[in-house]
């Protein structure tokens, strides 16, 4: 029997992430049409996408307009939206449909606390799960051991993270970052790692465990690991984050064991480095949504090694 086959269209496409999931379904058997937007052309999408267009942004009182027309001219059946912008805005709005496109992201519980980084660790004490102890920086007046991490509490990237040795360093910092939190420094001595994590409608939940070394704030290198404590963190998240769909988790193997110091609600960069290990999450995250049975997955690849490399285009 043929598969069903949809079209589908990639927001926020111009990304580093929004260009590997182009990639990765311009391979898949379900695609019939694929369909990429964004709010700049300047970027490599175009290449990528046989069919980009430019949309407004998230803020514009015509972004939701402009995106059903969208959706309506091309027979849209679903959309993957993968700016952190969009990703809020839904979020915040409750929007999990667009036209006749559902939207293919994490369910709502994930978003809500992952885009908040103090909800995060709140969450994760609740739930009796490591966490990392962290303070909104407006209610902290000292500090009484050094190093800590101020970072913004709903900003991503690594210009957002800084790691603070000194007293004098942290005043400075708080007389202008007050949207900040501050957050245990978390020993890193037995690495970062970046693990991605699915869990069905119906609770089957896959992971893969990737540590890894960061270039220029993203995943540059990273080797698969097996660790079974780990592996049982990320089901006690997926399981009482009511997760549906697919995140990242972000932790440091420390003294105390695994310890999570953020939830990324979203694909990540590294979403085309797990598709070609096998752990293929973004077709997984279709197939739940179209309510067919999920592809199988044989975890092969411990021990394996991935790099980042850079496709360039000329025209």
């Amino acid at each position: 029997m043929s598969k069903r086959k949809i079209n589908l269209l990639v927001s926020g496409c111009g990304g580093d992430i929004g260009q590997s999931i182009g990639k990765i379904l311009n391979e898949s058997s379900y695609v019939h049409n694929l369909y990429g937007c964004d709010i700049s052309d300047k970027n490599a999408a175009q290449f990528i996408f046989a069919n980009f267009f430019l949309v407004l942004p998230c803020n514009d009182s015509d972004y939701i307009s402009n995106l059903e027309s969208i959706v309506l001219q091309n027979k849209i059946d679903y959309i993957i939206p993968v700016s952190e912008p969009e990703l809020r805005f839904f979020s915040k709005n409750g929007i999990r449909q667009i036209g006749n496109a559902h939207l293919i992201m994490a369910s709502k519980e994930a978003l809500e606390i992952g885009f908040d980084k103090l909800l995060t660790a709140n969450f994760l004490q609740s739930k009796n799960l490591p966490y990392p102890t962290t303070y909104l920086l407006s209610e902290v007046n000292s500090i009484e051991q050094f190093p800590v991490i101020l970072k913004s509490r709903t900003g991503s990237g690594s210009s957002q993270v800084h790691i603070i040795r000194d007293s004098e360093s942290f005043s400075a910092f708080k007389k202008t970052k007050n949207d900040f939190i501050v957050q245990e420094y978390l020993d890193g001595e037995n690495g970062e790692y970046t693990c991605g994590l699915f869990r069905s409608r119906d609770g089957i939940i896959r992971s893969i465990i990737l540590k890894r070394e960061l270039m220029g704030g993203f995943t540059g290198y990273a080797e698969v690991i097996s660790n079974l404590e780990i592996t049982t963190l990320l089901n006690q998240i997926a399981d009482e984050l009511n997760l549906v769909g697919s995140i990242n988790i972000q932790l440091r193997l420390t003294t105390k064991g695994p310890v999570v110091f953020e939830i990324n609600p979203r694909f990540s960069s590294t979403v085309r480095f797990r598709d070609l290990l096998g752990f293929k999450d973004v077709c997984w995250s279709m197939e739940d949504m179209m309510g067919i049975p999920m592809s199988d997955y044989t975890d092969t690849s411990i021990g394996k090694k991935v790099y980042k490399g850079f496709n360039e285009y000329i025209q």
